[in-house]
């Protein structure tokens, strides 16, 4: 009997205890998770920058700040969406400049272009592992889904949010055809091709304007892959992206000519875009990186030498 209110005592201290310790970690989780978010809506300040060399150190710092976040929140939705984003920007914006400006000196077979080419496959597989942890956290079954066009398109059907799907479907599909294209002399991967392309139509069939049409961009690229292609869907998605984009962003642009004005051999639009682009304005505040990419591209097409090689102009 007297041991009986010490007991009692020592068990409400416990649990007291326990309870802390419990919203302590409540605590952490949610300010982490607000740290994530924040992270998320801040990214976008480096996209109005013109600087090129700044926005590429910036870019590699941020990859290392947010793959430590993901790793403290494996399961944050949002940390896996700015992987999937970051990596394939890096990819396209950095890596893959790298990698024209070591052909255009050395060609494809030198060492160097190896290596920079190993460092883009890299980048969007990574981009692609994390777009697919953040499809699946969404809705379970997309490697079952994978078996062929008509699963996946069936799967795809589930993203139906016209605020917040587009732009995750956009990036993982992007990252997808990014990786395919970067290495199109492997069958098995180029075999997996039309899960990415579908994750892109539907972003487009839900939100065509997202992005400045940047689904539709890619789409055109994709269909103007090759003469055996299809080239007037190309034309039907660049046109379309062209026109959503306006002045505000030039990659619709770029990629109109490089893909489709270069394989159908129409060398007066091809320069007329590629000079238009370089000679555009300021575009949108928050696409001078994006745009600055685009004339960095721009002006590398429009060496003789390269409009020779890959285009035969």
């Amino acid at each position: 009997m007297g041991f009986k209110p010490f007991f009692t005592r020592c068990s409400a201290a416990l649990v007291i205890l326990a309870a802390t310790l419990s919203f302590g970690c409540d605590v952490k989780k949610v300010l982490l998770n607000g740290q994530i978010e924040a992270t998320r809506k801040a990214s976008n300040a480096i996209n109005s920058t013109s600087d090129w060399e700044i926005a590429q150190g910036a870019a590699y710092a941020g990859i290392a700040q947010i793959e430590g976040l993901r790793y403290l929140a494996p399961d944050n939705e949002d940390a896996l969406y700015m992987l999937t984003r970051t990596w394939t920007s890096v990819g396209f914006g950095f890596i893959e400049d790298k990698m024209e400006d070591v052909e255009d000196a050395q060609g494809t077979m030198s060492p160097d272009y190896d290596f920079q080419k190993r460092r883009a496959i890299a980048a969007y597989t990574r981009a692609v592992w994390y777009g697919k942890q953040l499809l699946e956290s969404k809705h379970k079954g997309l490697d079952a889904a994978s078996k062929n066009a008509d699963t996946i398109k069936t799967y795809l059907k589930q993203f139906d949010d016209k605020e917040t799907d587009p732009e995750t479907l956009f990036w993982v599909g992007y990252a997808w055809v990014s990786a395919t294209n970067v290495q199109k002399e492997k069958g098995e991967v180029v075999g997996q091709l039309f899960i990415g392309v579908a994750m892109l139509e539907r972003s487009a069939e839900l939100d065509p304007t997202y992005n400045f049409g940047s689904a539709e961009a890619v789409l055109g690229a994709y269909h103007a892959r090759s003469p055996m292609a299809e080239p007037d869907e190309a034309k039907v998605h660049l046109e379309k992206a062209m026109q959503i984009a306006g002045t505000k962003s030039l990659l619709p642009k770029l990629q109109y000519a490089i893909r489709y004005d270069c394989l159908t051999n129409n060398k007066a639009d091809y320069t007329a875009k590629l000079n238009e682009i370089l000679a555009a304005g300021d575009g949108d505040p928050y696409q001078r990186l994006t745009n600055t990419i685009a004339k960095r591209r721009a002006k590398r097409w429009l060496d003789p030498k390269r409009m020779s090689s890959a285009c035969a102009f």
